[in-house]
């Protein structure tokens, strides 16, 4: 397996001429660095006015390995291939490295890069990026990588720091600026003015210490990172600032994820400590977390989770009986939420309001909670991605335990840990009576292991001795109900009406209806039972629009036109048959292609992860049917669909079964006459724009498909 790495964007506020003078101070070997033996020059050549150096070095290598690895390889040292172009002009370096030692075992590539910032030319910029392929290492492939991967590692934190203390060092010397490097030309002779001092030279060069920048008493200073990198790509001080400490290869793991998301994701993209927490969630395994992401923003797009704050309105209920909310913040700046789950009336909750809006609350909470975060990152100018949970369980008993409150009280809990990874920092259960063991032994296996180390309990009054509450919570916030000196505005809950309840009838239907008024749909293909959309179009040159994402398997989407109306299908009651009976067939087994019906669009292959939108502009009245079949992936194994393999290579479908997630609207001829340059077909990994008319409306056609008789009915275009 390739291991690759992408670094975050390294700003030093120093010119480029001054951190090219620290760099070449590395040669031919540096004392920091106890792995990097020596270095020799193999090539030099220059251009004719100075302006270009091109550099080669044999570099000689000692990785700390068993000496036991090193006698089977036969080898004391490793050899690599440093090629460095310095363009004095345009003031780059671009540094290429390649393995010479076990190059038909071992492909090792990296490339850095030294540029001038955008935004400011006194900067300097720093990028990296390597990659890694051992096709085999004597059966020690597993234990050659991971060493490699922790050589590598910390390589990389060396070297910001060999730069900054050569930068140090010219100071030191009275080297604190170099002009920039300028081409004359007189009577044919080239000249340059830009020479870099060598490594034992002390020369004394006028200062400019508006841009240098090196008189900070603190030696930390002196290479100081900035926010906001060129290109929307991550600065190191940005992730350091907003997001945390994160070891370099966790850093490469969240760039890499990041470009992944900007390269197929067509919405908009996650902030970036949302796509940290699932890397965190999957202990930074990229594909595990691409895959677990994926699936959340699937899930927030078809429920459109996004818009949840400000369009759902808490029902009056709600306001007065449940028995939560925010409370100022824990002595780390998490957001602090309390739950008086003891004086919650859970039973009568879902008795009166359903699963459906008691998960919309949980839901809101956590918005809510995630807009805290990041006010109080800024706020307390450290990271903060997640928040305290303090859950009262004073009056807590058997009416608790009722069957249906536990039974979606799961149901909230699985979607949560789906969609808000790593958002609990700490959960304090107080007052927990002797009941909490067996609620506990009912929910605790729904949540994940990480989760469960950040849950403090405390029977009693525990919680007001030593390591109690005062640990986590400044002593001035504790509610008055915890014996604290805090009013605290959160409800008290309470019994609700039994003339509030819903009838059994309405209750049951409730209970498969979670968040069903999203305006997808969702439906499931079997091998030998395709799922079928019937359309009637009046018409002629109506639009038919859709937008669907394949949640599960690969499919086969069709749209075919009839003149006959199909007849109602036939329920099919025993056998394998029965399969029809989920999906009705609309397309009679009599009916003859080309005869019966018409084939109007190409089929086009969907695989799983996939999101498609479209639109066919009819050219005849009568009956459209939009069909998606379970489409055999051993069959298609040889063609090629952009990203879809990144997106979850790991999956694989295991039955007979696929699901969709679909969304279709028919629009009036009429409205886009005089303007037919409204719409056009696209085919994504995972999009995210909002699914409705208005995304529709926003793709343009070719200028050719405005003239009368040049409309065409088939225009798929894969991005």
């Amino acid at each position: 397996m390739v291991q690759e790495y992408q670094s975050p964007v390294r700003v030093y506020k120093h010119p480029f001429e001054l951190i090219m003078a620290a760099y070449v101070r590395r040669f031919p070997k540096c004392p920091l660095i106890p792995m990097f033996v020596d270095s020799e020059i193999i090539s030099e050549s220059q251009s004719d006015d100075g302006c270009v150096l091109v550099t080669e070095r044999r570099c000689t290598i000692d990785i700390e390995a068993p000496r036991l690895l090193k006698r089977i390889a036969g080898v004391d040292y490793l050899y690599f291939i440093q090629k460095n172009s310095l363009n004095r002009r345009d003031r780059t370096l671009h540094i290429e490295v390649h393995n010479e030692t076990f190059s038909n075992r071992v492909i090792v590539r990296e490339r850095c890069s030294y540029t001038v910032h955008p935004e400011n030319e006194s900067w300097t910029c720093f990028e990296q990026s390597a990659s890694l392929d051992i096709k085999s290492f004597f059966g020690f492939e597993s234990t050659a990588e991971k060493i490699a991967m922790k050589q590598y590692a910390s390589s990389i934190k060396k070297g910001k720091e060999i730069i900054e203390y050569y930068l140090r060092e010219l100071e030191k010397e009275g080297v604190t600026y170099i002009p920039r490097w300028t081409s004359t030309v007189d009577s044919g002779t080239v000249t340059w003015r830009h020479q870099l001092p060598p490594p034992s030279a002390a020369r004394a060069i006028p200062v400019n210490s508006a841009k240098d920048g090196l008189h900070c008493k603190d030696s930390s200073c002196s290479a100081e990172l900035v926010t906001g990198s060129p290109d929307d790509k991550l600065d190191a001080d940005y992730i350091r600032r907003y997001l945390g400490d994160l070891t370099p290869l966790q850093e490469s793991c969240l760039i890499r994820l990041r470009q992944w998301l900007q390269e197929t994701h067509k919405g908009k993209i996650p902030k970036d400590q949302h796509v940290l927490r699932f890397l965190r969630a999957r202990d930074f395994n990229l594909d595990k977390a691409r895959e677990f992401l994926c699936q959340s923003l699937t899930w927030r797009r078809q429920h459109q989770v996004d818009f949840l704050l400000d369009t759902w309105k808490r029902p009056q209920l709600l306001q007065d009986y449940y028995s939560g909310g925010w409370h100022h913040h824990d002595k780390d700046g998490r957001p602090l939420y309390i739950l008086r789950l003891g004086q919650m009336d859970t039973k009568g909750l879902v008795r009166a309001l359903g699963e459906e809006a008691l998960l919309r609350q949980v839901l809101s909470i956590n918005e809510e909670g995630l807009r805290r975060c990041e006010e109080n990152t800024r706020v307390f100018g450290q990271p903060i991605s997640s928040w305290t949970c303090l859950v009262d369980l004073d009056g807590l008993n058997m009416r608790h335990l009722w069957r249906p409150g536990i039974k979606a009280l799961l149901r909230i809990i699985e979607i949560v840990e789906a969609n808000y990874p790593e958002t609990l920092g700490r959960l304090l259960i107080l007052r927990a009576p002797r009941v909490f063991p067996v609620l506990w032994t009912l929910v605790s296996p729904l949540i994940d292991e990480n989760t469960r180390k950040k849950f403090l309990v405390y029977a009693g009054n525990d919680y007001q001795g030593p390591g109690g509450l005062v640990d986590y919570i400044d002593r001035e916030i504790i509610p008055d109900f915890l014996q604290g000196d805090c009013m605290c505005d959160i409800p008290e809950g309470g019994m609700v009406p039994k003339f509030l309840y819903r009838t059994a009838e309405e209750l049951e239907s409730e209970e498969n209806r979670l968040l069903t008024d999203s305006i997808y749909k969702s439906a499931s293909i079997y091998k030998g039972a395709p799922y079928e959309l019937l359309i009637e179009i009046t018409e002629a040159s109506s639009v038919i629009t859709w937008d669907f994402d394949v949640s599960k398997g690969d499919v086969v989407f069709n749209i075919y036109h009839s003149r006959r109306a199909p007849q109602p299908p036939r329920k099919e009651t025993h056998g394998i048959a029965s399969l029809g009976a989920v999906n009705p067939q609309l397309i009679d087994k009599s009916w003859v292609l080309g005869q019966d019906y018409s084939m109007v669009e190409k089929a086009l292959m969907c695989r799983e992860g996939e999101s498609v939108q479209g639109s066919h502009i009819t050219r005849w009245p009568g009956f459209y049917i939009l069909q998606w079949r379970f489409l055999n992936s051993a069959a298609c194994a040889a063609s090629s669909m952009p990203r879809v393999d990144d997106v979850l290579a790991s999956l694989q479908v295991s039955s007979h079964k696929c699901k969709i997630m679909y969304y279709t609207e028919v629009l009036a001829s009429c409205d886009f006459r005089g303007s037919m340059t409204s719409l056009e077909s696209c085919h994504s990994g995972f999009s995210h724009g909002r699914p409705d008319a208005a995304m529709a409306k926003a793709h343009l056609y070719p200028p050719a498909l405005l003239v009368p008789g040049a409309l065409k009915e088939n225009f798929v275009f894969q991005i």
